[in-house]
């Protein structure tokens, strides 16, 4: 799978528009590693799941309530959060807000083929 190029231009990246008030954008990848921009209007939902990659996630704006292995924690913009492989986790937005996600290994389900 090709890598992302050694610079990135956020106005040249598709937003994808998930639905339900959620947007995000890839802005990076190799195998070992990607980063994503997710956009929450207020209210809107990033339901509960669980995927096999490590994630941290850094608040850039907004206020979140996020959920991770059945503990909740209200974030605002300058925190962040450490998600373990295979821990069920979510958040609702409280304020819109921006979440910065780092998966590794990469998340493969976010690439079109």
């Amino acid at each position: 799978m090709p890598a992302s190029d050694a610079f990135v231009l956020s106005e040249k990246i598709e937003v994808e528009d998930l639905g339900g008030g959620v947007k995000r954008q890839i802005l990076g990848y190799d195998d070992n590693l990607m980063v994503v921009k997710v956009w929450f209007e207020e209210g809107s939902i990033g339901y509960v799941h669980k995927h096999p990659h490590t994630q941290v996630t850094y608040v850039e704006s907004g206020e979140f309530e996020v959920q991770i292995d059945g503990q909740k924690q209200i974030l605002r913009a300058g925190d962040s959060f450490y998600i373990a492989p295979h821990l069920e986790h979510g958040a609702v937005c409280r304020k819109a807000g921006v979440l910065i996600d780092t998966f590794t290994p990469h998340r493969e389900d976010f690439l079109k083929a």
